[in-house]
């Protein structure tokens, strides 16, 4: 049972895939979208369509009644209809705070509403993209915009540490990341969204206790957290610890989310291998910046306060944007543009050794393929840099590829196989820094063990129900594993074949399969192709997630066979758990030495020389 209290506590940003859903699952989704669109037409709103969704609801926007084309649209939150009262009434209170916010990069409530029961908060929309989406398009964002971003940010950080509201306290936004950051590429304006884990702060930026009266101060309230808990890949350690709640929360956020654009990462946990000494930045912003990263509480308070304190002259800075040679990547990516839409999943592996002897393991009982897309909490007992680089595997699934990668970690240093099929040429740039970014981080890890992650569709995805737990899953009639076939020279030295069995069983993976599967999956090794199968199996859902390229025509018929012959053994399946299987082409291992962090580089002194010489 505290396994189960444990988990109703995350924080799930990201909603898994709908094509990893059962099909009932899927249509209650689908059901749900529907029902609240639904709502908004009787409520007279016109142009509506679902702009994302997370754990707690789902974000619409939409237009008034009578409102003109070229009007700034509004947003329409709902919560989930299963969720808890007391889960529910969180939008309540995000409505409350953000009516006390006035600044002009913070997007007005416009009101707070329930329609037969569903409580709705309607928000104007922020003009542009979310910075992650921007950073998923672009890798490193440009440090001239760079610096205008911190400067609005600091701008905003600021105003909240006024005292505001009826409260009389500063406002902890609480879950300042990428994703909450809308950017306007036509005025390079910020906006700051998603109030959700906003509070009152309990404590001013000097740590001293906030209170209207002495009667509070001697009250049990102060020594309970009001905060709440924003995304682990970007909040500081004070708010990841139940502390209580500060505008110091906010400013780790902000340090968090400027170091993530400016390397091209989602995460905060790269500065130990990446610094930001490292990333082409202005000398003392960067140094700044390391300042608000590093683990020494008084260290950061101190960069922290040099940040709002001083962006505003370093803003000032004249800078231009220097142009960059062609990135060239650490490990082979291959690029084509794909006639199907593609929805990468990562699945990972062999994760294990990258945790401390010791640490508690928090999630033993939770087994999903998507696991470390939305429980960020499972990377608990892992050093800044293990998080780090399974963050950075997790990234490469954001981008529309296919395929696999293995590193295994040595003495003297790191060895990469690699199968990386990006479909989308126009986001080559961005892909190869995130490829490299995963790299970096891989040789500044000191282990010894093996990683594998695979790539693939979930569009592919095959779903199998069963009524009750006893029974065998069955395949629906007509039911295939698909695959491609294309033409490949030989390969000569059956060694370099990468083989499905190579490491041995994997002791992350419970689902023990039977005989029959394993009998086909080891005669499809000997046929030359890439690819890979992963089965999932719950109480009353298989799921079969597979990605494969034949590479010898001569042998499709056999080929074809043992697919089948797969699929039709899955009846025999009486386990519950994860069980994968992958192969590349062949092995083009590229080797690389450890490293303790990237050497320093920071902007130019004089960029308009620089930009001449170039």
């Amino acid at each position: 049972m505290a396994q189960k209290t444990q988990l109703q506590q995350f924080y799930i940003p990201e909603e898994q895939s709908i094509y990893l859903l059962s099909h009932d699952d899927a249509k209650k989704l689908k059901d749900w979208v529907a029902l609240c669109a639904a709502q908004l037409r009787q409520l007279g709103y016109r142009d509506i369509e679902l702009i994302g969704k997370g754990a707690y609801g789902f974000v619409f926007a939409g237009r008034l009644p009578g409102q003109s084309d070229t009007a700034p649209e509004h947003v329409f939150k709902f919560t989930r209809i299963n969720l808890p009262r007391h889960l529910q009434d969180r939008l309540e209170d995000e409505a409350y705070i953000l009516e006390q916010v006035r600044h002009p990069r913070v997007p007005r409530l416009i009101a707070y509403q329930r329609a037969r029961n569903q409580p709705i908060l309607v928000m104007e929309r922020a003009a542009g993209l979310n910075l992650e989406e921007v950073s998923l398009r672009e890798g490193r964002l440009k440090p001239r915009v760079l610096m205008r971003i911190a400067d609005q940010l600091a701008d905003i950080l600021r105003h909240l540490r006024r005292e505001a509201g009826p409260a009389g306290r500063p406002i902890v936004h609480g879950d300042i990341k990428p994703s909450n950051l809308v950017f306007d590429a036509r005025t390079e304006n910020i906006a700051l969204i998603d109030w959700g884990s906003s509070v009152f702060a309990q404590l001013d930026a000097n740590q001293q206790f906030i209170a209207s009266n002495v009667m509070e101060l001697m009250s049990d309230n102060l020594q309970q957290t009001n905060a709440r808990l924003g995304d682990v890949y970007f909040i500081g350690e004070e708010q990841l610890n139940g502390g209580l709640s500060s505008p110091r929360f906010d400013e780790q956020g902000a340090a968090a989310t400027l170091y993530a654009l400016a390397s091209g990462q989602s995460c905060r946990f790269g500065h130990l291998a990446i610094p930001a000494r490292s990333l082409g930045l202005p000398m003392e912003f960067a140094r700044m910046l390391d300042g608000m990263l590093v683990p020494d509480p008084d260290t950061r308070r101190q960069a922290g306060d040099y940040y709002l304190r001083e962006m505003p002259r370093m803003a000032r800075t004249v800078m231009i944007d220097l142009p960059e040679p062609p990135l060239a990547p650490m490990v082979p990516v291959w690029t084509r543009t794909s006639d199907h839409e593609i929805d990468t999943v990562v699945y990972s592996s062999r994760k294990s050794f990258l945790r401390q002897e010791g640490a508690p393991e928090t999630l033993n009982d939770v087994n999903d393929v998507q696991l470390d897309r939305y429980y960020k909490n499972f990377m608990q007992g892992m050093g800044e840099t293990e998080k780090a680089f399974l963050a950075a595997v997790s990234r490469l699934g954001r981008y529309p590829v296919e395929g696999g990668l293995a590193v295994r970690w040595e003495t003297d240093g790191v060895y990469v196989d690699t199968s990386l099929n990006l479909h989308d040429p126009s986001l080559k740039t961005a892909f190869v820094r995130a490829v490299n970014n995963m790299v970096c981080l891989a040789q500044a890890i000191y282990r010894q063990g093996i990683f594998k992650s695979c790539l693939f569709n979930a569009r592919n995805t095959l779903h199998i129900d069963r009524k009750r737990p006893d029974q065998p899953f069955v395949p629906e009639p007509g039911m295939q594993l698909r695959y491609e076939v294309s033409a490949a020279p030989e390969v000569e030295d059956e060694s370099r074949v990468h083989s499905y069995f190579e490491d041995g069983p994997d002791p992350e993976e419970f689902l023990v399969l039977p005989h029959t599967i394993i009998t086909a999956l080891e005669s499809l090794n000997d046929i030359h192709h890439t690819g890979m199968i992963i089965f999932e199996a719950l109480p009353r859902h298989l799921k079969i997630h597979s990605h494969y390229r034949l590479l010898d025509p001569a042998r499709e018929g056999e080929f074809a066979r043992l697919l089948d012959d797969i699929l039709g053994a899955v009846n025999q399946i009486t386990g519950l758990g994860v069980s994968g299987f992958m192969k590349m082409p062949y092995k083009d291992t590229r080797f690389f030495p450890h490293i303790e962090h990237l050497p320093e580089r920071y902007y130019p002194r004089n960029p308009r020389a620089e930009a001449n010489s170039a």
